[in-house]
Order: structure tokens, then sequence, then C-alpha cells
């Protein structure tokens, strides 16, 4: 009996590309839509159909309590006459410049502190973090406790080292509240960047700083042009995270000084909140969220093109 041999025997045959994808076991299309069908359902539910509806509302007069009636682009002609408004954002812009450059110092040198392996640096890592997992609402409420003149743990204190009487009234001067709020976001928010961070810093090959001891580089040359160049997309994106997080800022005004004294201290969407919640003008407070809505995309697509421009 003779053995066929193995250029003898015939080929399967090749399925053709169509019928090929369609009886995939590990690409199957219909149970990829299946998959991602309630995620779809519940973007459109939660994000879409909101922002659909806030779309509608900021064309009306509507006042929360009372007859709805359609007025066209007047609530979006009249953003650019509302002093309190612009006063807002400027105020805004103002703590946005404040805080987004110390938190991303404070988060850079802690990454630094606590990058290495060495015995004690966990600790750290979780201590230096816990104020953004605690929350900013929890810590204003414990700074609104601690800032009341006489009494107060940080007047205390003040008057202990001789900087202060110990009688200052943070929260009712507009300078200095900003100045606590500031103190406030910055401390409470660099263990997130100081993540961030130091997840870049631990990706970067041990042997680039190798080389760059061998070279004769000292540790402040070997961040400059090593670590700072490799973590450019790290950096972008923390201060992405935190602009964005400056310009939505409520929580903490809101707690701490509910935008006073006056308006001092009233961000973009306090004073939205207020336009909405207490002069009864959800139409027009709608409005200003739609701009605010477009504002922070065109900040989230500044964000993509800088990653890109990195690839």
């Amino acid at each position: 009996m003779t053995a066929v041999s193995t250029a003898e025997r015939p080929a399967p045959p090749a399925p053709s590309g169509a019928r090929g994808a369609r009886r995939s076991l590990t690409h199957p299309p219909r149970v990829g839509l299946l998959l991602v069908t309630p995620a779809l359902a519940l973007i459109a539910v939660f994000v879409l159909a909101p922002l659909l509806f806030a779309l509608g509302i900021s064309f009306t007069n509507w006042p929360l309590i009372g007859d709805v009636g359609f007025t066209g682009l007047t609530n979006y002609v009249s953003i650019g006459s509302d002093l309190g408004f612009l006063h807002a954002v400027l105020y805004t812009l103002l703590y946005t410049g404040i805080v987004t450059l110390p938190i991303l110092v404070l988060g850079y040198a802690l990454a630094v502190l606590v990058r290495s392996r060495r015995r004690g640096a966990t600790l750290l890592r979780t201590v230096f973090f816990l104020p953004f997992v605690v929350g900013l609402t929890t810590l204003s409420f414990i700074t609104l406790l601690e800032a009341q003149p006489n009494s107060g743990a940080i007047n205390l204190v003040l008057a202990a080292l001789g900087i202060t009487d110990g009688s200052t009234a943070w929260l009712v001067d507009g300078p200095l509240a900003t100045v606590l709020v500031s103190a406030l976001v910055i401390w409470g928010v660099s263990g997130l960047t100081m993540l961030l961070l130091m997840g870049g810093m631990q990706a970067i090959p041990r042997e680039v700083y190798e080389s760059a001891d061998l070279d004769g580089a000292s540790w402040w040359q070997q961040e400059w042009r090593i670590t700072i160049p490799m973590l450019r997309r790290t950096i972008a994106m923390s201060l992405v995270i935190s602009v964005i997080g400056s310009l939505l800022a409520f929580t903490q005004f809101y707690i701490l000084t509910q935008g006073g004294p006056g308006s001092a201290t009233a961000t973009v969407v306090l004073y939205i909140y207020k336009r909405a919640f207490v002069q009864l003008q959800l139409g027009a407070a709608t409005a200003l969220s739609v701009v605010l809505v477009v504002v922070v995309a065109l900040v989230t697509a500044l964000q993509m093109w800088l990653v890109r421009g990195e690839e």
C-alpha cells in the first residue's frame, strides 16, 4: 500500500473573507454588539437625553415655577451682558491659575519622594493620597470648622506661631477665602497628580538612568533631561484634569463661602446654581450650562490633541 505524499494531498478549500468573518468564534459581530448595547443604552438615557432636554430648556424662559415660554436665542444673547456671569468667569480663571501649577509641582515632588521601592514608600503613598480619597466635601466641612475665628485650629496655630492674633475671619474676606480654598484644594488634589506621575515614572526603564549615571549626569540633569521629557503625556493629562476640575469647581465654594462675601468668590458653576435654584431662572441658567459644557469639551479635545502629539 503506497503512502500518499504531503505534496500530493489536496489542500482544504480556504473560506472566503466574508464567510470566514461570519463564522469567526473570536470576533462575532452580534456578540460584540450585544456586549456594548448596555453601555450605549446608559449613555443614551443618562447623557444624551439630558443634554438634549437641557438644550431645549435653554431656548425657553423656564421659571421652574410657572408657565414656560419659548424665547429663542435670547438667553444666549444676554450672556454677553450678564455682569455677574462675566465676574464668575474671571474669578474661575483666576482660581484656576492659582491652583493648577502648585498642584502639578507638589504632585511631582510627592511622586519623586515615593516612586522608589525603599522602606516606608508605600505608607507615604497612602498618607499623601488619603486626602483625595476622603474627598473635597468632607475636607471642606472640616475646614469650615477649623477656620472659625478664635476657636478654629487654623487660627490657634497661626496665633501660636505669632503670625496672627487668632481672630482672622477667613471666610468673610474675598482674598483670604480664596487663599484658604486654594490651599485646601492643592492639598486635597495633589495626591491624584502624585499617583499619575508616579505611575509614569515607574514605567521609565532603569537602564536609561543607569546610562546617565555612567555619563556622569547629576540627579537634576536626569530629572530635567530624562524624567520630565518622558512624562510629557502624563503631565499634559494631569494639567488638563486639574484645569477641568477647577473650571467645574463648586463643592468647596458652596460649603465654605457660598460665593461670598457678596459674589467675590462665586465660580461659574456656583453662579449657574444660584441662577437656577435661587433666582428660579432655569432657562437662562441652562443656557449658561450649555456654554460651560462646550468649553469643557474644547478643553477635553485639547487634551486628546496633546496626547496624540506625543505618540
